[in-house]
């Protein structure tokens, strides 16, 4: 080899093929290349030239010194990447410095451009023929992934992409070829391998082919991995059912898309019978399986009753709390305690928990005539609904005696016939001792003492908080409007038919929690409710009122009902309430930022992290724009206008009283007549006011 060297050192023709060691190539001063090449350009010249050798000679000089005489080193006027390459394989040890490199002599062209002509008159490969070749070489010779991207130096995952591109209908490949299509386009339509579906959408595009429309519309018909039915089913037994799950190689899918959703619902509806079938167990006469909450069943729902537990049940309680406190005493998680421990610790948890369940019970009679549902719940999970009667089972499941008027024990029965004329009631009762008072009578002395009583229970705000709180809570939790005397009813306006999927969210799930919480703590019989709502502690009562003065809250903005009024007052309640709807609510691409203009993602930005954050987002494509602002806005508390808290108002001072007002009875706001003053918008405000 040393022998090689020497003749090749001093070999004075040009234009011939000569081996050089590597050891003795060096960069060329003269080389056009300035920048350096990546090291992920290094990366795959050398795992192209382990594999398949040095295709391309290496174009070299002899390197001279001032005299003119031969160093015996030549500079590599074009081939530095791999130079570069051949060095990094001896590094690791794949060859030797002194192993020999092909290269050609050349010294009667300008090395300058030479190491020019080399990187700019050449035409690369159209990408759309790399795609191909790659798709081939898994195809004709079985390579994985893997394997092709080590012979070619780029990683596994990027070959996988191209691989899927390779994989694109020939016909839209060949459009892409035609500049027909940008490659942002063509890596939409691989998010399948299916070429008719590929074809179709591209046949239904219109002018606009944003990336984000081509793949919604090739996904159209799937469901995301996101989807609490794909959550429920998990991947593994929607694949082993035969569901195929189409993965974006390109973008962030979360997880893919389920392509069969009818196999999807299939399973889910499977695994929630499985669990129905549990419950049904414990003696149900009947349960139901939906994904969705049949909001619509229109049974009336009983509750569990609380049941005192026996001596040596609460013993045990209270010893194993105490146990529990003493265990966790120091320690604010599971995560801070030695695992003995916190096993230990989960175990007496439990054993509370199942002592504490004994509190409550559903009646026998509702179990055996009534049912309940299971249904998927918005994270994923699924939730138990029972207690519910059907209405030809609800006189078996409540036998409880209709309650008698008054008299009716006594009285005889009176035939039609026999009522006596208003004008002949004191000759009837004169006729016959003991028969019941006329009902024009009745009438008259009820509306009597129905005066007296609004006279009386006004000037009575406690008794007042209880008989509301009692009309309220009986038609609320009870199938019983006519159960209060006060004349109110409540109207509890669903959500579902507004914005979809509200009703499986969790601050949904908060408000059906906090009414079951108070469901169960009910009287059964609803005669009993009045006492109920007596013996409870006045922050007790009050919460209670709360609760279902809450659940006929109506803020919603409708175009066909204008109601300013109502939403002025909705505007007063949240401020009164401090409320904070980003505690509950966050924009993302779903709830917002991808159902409003760009310009609107913008301002959003702006307002909620900067006006320089806006900027740079301003010229992105609107997909991108939305997927970037719900990053940039997750934790930062923005808010769209119609969720925000209106700051408060600046308080007018009171007019100075010209006259002692109490001497004159004023109408309440509720009975002064509302008249149109000529001025609406200004009629409005004085009388919310």
């Amino acid at each position: 080899m040393n022998a090689v060297t020497e003749t090749v050192a001093a070999e004075p023709v040009s234009g011939v093929e000569i081996f050089v060691p590597l050891a003795k190539l060096k960069k060329s001063p003269r080389n056009a290349r300035k920048v350096p090449h990546g090291e992920a350009a290094i990366e795959a010249l050398a795992a192209s030239i382990q594999h398949k050798g040095l295709i391309q000679n290496l174009v070299v000089e002899p390197e001279t010194k001032e005299d003119g005489t031969p160093t015996g080193y030549y500079l590599v006027t074009a081939g530095e990447g791999r130079r570069l390459a051949m060095l990094l394989r001896a590094k690791r040890k794949q060859i030797k410095k002194s192993d020999p490199v092909r290269c050609w002599l050349d010294t009667q062209n300008d090395p300058a451009e030479i190491s020019l002509d080399e990187n700019v008159t050449r035409t690369p490969m159209h990408p759309a023929d790399q795609f191909e070749r790659f798709h081939e070489l898994a195809d004709a010779k079985g390579w994985g992934a893997e394997e092709i991207g080590a012979r070619f130096g780029v990683s596994g995952s990027v070959v996988k992409q191209r691989l899927r591109l390779g994989a694109v209908s020939p016909k839209l490949l060949q459009v892409y070829r035609e500049d027909g299509l940008t490659l942002d386009q063509l890596m939409a339509f691989a998010i399948t391998e299916d070429h008719a579906r590929q074809e179709q959408v591209f046949a239904n595009l219109h002018h606009n082919r944003e990336p984000w429309i081509i793949r919604r519309d090739m996904t159209a018909a799937n469901v995301p991995a996101t989807d609490r039915r794909a959550v429920f089913v998990g991947a593994d037994a929607y694949v082993e059912a035969g569901g195929n799950i189409i993965r974006d190689l390109f973008s962030e899918d979360r997880g893919g898309f389920f392509e069969d959703a009818g196999l999807l619902d299939m399973l889910a509806i499977e695994k929630l019978r499985e669990i129905a079938s549990e419950v049904e167990a414990e003696g149900w006469k009947w349960t139901e399986e939906h994904i969705d909450y049949p909001h619509a069943h229109g049974m009336r729902r009983f509750y569990p009753q609380t049941i005192a537990l026996s001596d040596e049940e609460e013993a045990l309680l209270e010893a194993l709390s105490t146990e529990h406190d003493e265990l966790a005493e120091g320690y604010s998680s599971y995560d801070e305690m030695p695992e003995d421990l916190a096993a230990k610790l989960e175990v007496v948890s439990d054993e509370i928990d199942a002592i504490s369940a004994k509190r409550y019970a559903y009646d026998a009679n509702v179990i055996a005539h009534g049912g309940a549902f299971v249904v998927l719940h918005h994270d994923g999970t699924f939730r138990i609904e029972r207690g519910f009667v059907r209405l030809e089972d609800e006189a078996l499941a409540d036998p409880q005696p209709e309650p008698e008027a008054e008299g009716d024990a006594t009285a005889p029965e009176v035939g039609e016939d026999e009522q006596p004329e208003d004008g002949d009631e004191d000759v009837q009762e004169d006729e016959e001792p003991g028969k019941p008072i006329s009902d024009s009578l009745i009438r008259d002395l009820s509306a009597h003492r129905t005066l007296a009583l609004r006279v009386a229970l006004a000037d009575q705000p406690g008794i007042a908080l209880i008989a509301l709180t009692h009309t309220l809570t009986a038609q609320l939790f009870y199938s019983y409007a006519e159960a209060g005397c006060l004349e109110v009813r409540p109207t509890v306006t669903p959500l579902g038919s507004h914005a979809d999927g509200i009703e499986d969210t969790p601050l949904a799930a908060r408000a059906s929690e906090q009414h079951e919480a108070w469901a169960e703590r009910m009287p059964r019989d609803v005669a009993d409710l009045w006492s109920f709502i007596v013996g409870l502690p006045d922050e007790k009562r009050t919460a209670l009122l709360a609760h279902c003065a809450a659940r006929t809250v109506n803020a919603l903005r409708l175009p066909w009902d204008r109601k300013p009024r109502s939403l002025q007052t909705a505007d007063r309640l949240a401020r009164s309430l401090a409320l904070d709807v980003a505690k509950d609510w966050t924009p993302t691409v779903d709830s917002y930022l991808g159902r409003v203009t760009k310009a609107h993602i913008v301002q959003a930005v702006s307002e909620g992290v900067s006006d320089d954050a806006a900027r740079r987002i301003a010229d992105m494509k609107k997909p991108d724009m939305a997927q970037t602002a719900e990053q940039l806005l997750t934790g930062s508390g923005w808010l769209p206008t119609v969720l925000r808290t209106p700051k408060a108002e600046v308080e007018q001072p009171a007019p100075a009283e010209t006259e002692d007002l109490g001497s004159v009875e004023q109408p309440s706001e509720a009975e002064a007549p509302y008249t149109e003053a000529e001025d609406g918008e200004a009629s409005f405000a004085v009388a919310a006011e």
